[in-house]
């Protein structure tokens, strides 16, 4: 089993992602292997709860209220649409619901009530909850899981050097804020990143090194490569190569040994083949269902034959344990 670290230099992380291709995914899968269940996959579903109208300039993001896209701007959905959709996706053999909105920050308002008792709800359905809504203070951590919330997805999206390229409305240290006060409420952390946005090979290995230095390294860490949306900043940046996308799961792997390394956005330009590569370096979490938020993603039916081509199964919901300090009311659906 691989020793856990918090002490990697970038000029070590750089050596491991430049290290012959064939070398770098043999030691990944070897270290991917080394854990129980390296063919078990966790099965998520990302649904927008709140689309469009963002105040952030995220130069990748369609749901920024600056850019001229496609996208229409919708209103907090209802309860008893959030339930459907996670009946959908349990159905479809989903063990995760991840909810985002389209916030800066959250607001201690009725919006935010009303988040609440989506948390409770899916909850109640025994499937793992997990929530994107940007910042958050430690008291609004501590209602997400008081509210039965396992986990709480916040990127740093790049390098603290590159961000301020892609971002200008928030500081990285507001990221890095926003996961503490999520550890502090004792939830399970999703961080990650996105490449593709123009970024260099030390950019990516900087991010990595941020994400593996962390006390605790997050128990997710989403891979994702940019998928360039008509009317943004990046519109036009070319599509990630695979073997980029390989050496940063395997990268990610090797420093971060027991962490869900999550094959994110981007999938849908993959093919089966492409998938597996993933995989076999030590991705082992996908998003399913047809959107990924506000992108394309592959269909459920799709997923599962392609895990039955590679003999892969779905991983169950609350395999290590419901967050100790839940405080679960029960919820009724209008």
């Amino acid at each position: 089993m691989q020793t856990t670290r918090h002490d990697w230099s970038k000029e070590e992380i750089l050596e491991i992602y430049n290290r012959p291709f064939l070398d770098l995914v043999y030691e990944a899968a070897t270290i991917h292997r080394a854990n129980k269940d390296y063919n078990e996959v966790q099965v998520s579903s990302l649904i927008s709860i709140k689309t469009g109208g963002c105040a952030e300039d995220c130069s990748y993001c369609p749901q920024a209220a600056r850019y001229h896209t496609d996208l229409q701007v919708q209103p907090l959905m209802q309860l008893g649409q959030v339930v459907s959709a996670a009946v959908k996706a349990k159905e479809g053999g989903a063990s995760r619901l991840c909810m985002g909105a389209a916030w800066r920050e959250v607001r201690d308002n009725r919006d935010f009530d009303r988040v609440i008792e989506m948390v409770k709800a899916v909850n109640d359905m025994d499937m793992e909850v997990c929530c994107t809504l940007g910042m958050l203070t430690e008291n609004q951590a501590q209602r997400l899981a008081d509210a039965g919330l396992y986990a709480y997805n916040h990127n740093i999206d790049t390098s603290e050097d590159d961000y301020k390229r892609i971002i200008s409305t928030r500081t990285y240290d507001d990221r890095l804020n926003t996961i503490k006060n999520v550890r502090k409420a004792k939830l399970t952390v999703c961080s990650g990143g996105i490449i593709g946005l123009g970024e260099t090979v030390e950019d990516r290995v900087s991010m990595l090194q941020t994400l593996s230095n962390m006390e605790k390294h997050p128990e997710s860490v989403p891979v994702n490569a940019l998928v360039p949306v008509k009317g943004t900043p990046l519109a036009d940046q070319p599509r990630v190569p695979i073997w980029d996308m390989v050496r940063m799961i395997a990268t990610a792997r090797i420093v971060m040994p027991n962490s869900v390394v999550r094959l994110s956005a981007g999938r849908n330009e993959m093919s089966t083949l492409e998938q597996a590569f993933c995989f076999m370096a030590g991705a082992s979490s996908i998003f399913a269902g047809d959107k990924l938020l506000t992108t394309p993603n592959p269909a459920f039916v799709d997923d599962m034959a392609m895990f039955e081509l590679l003999g892969l199964k779905t991983r169950e919901a609350f395999k290590n344990g419901r967050p100790a300090n839940t405080k679960i009311e029960q919820v009724e659906i209008a």
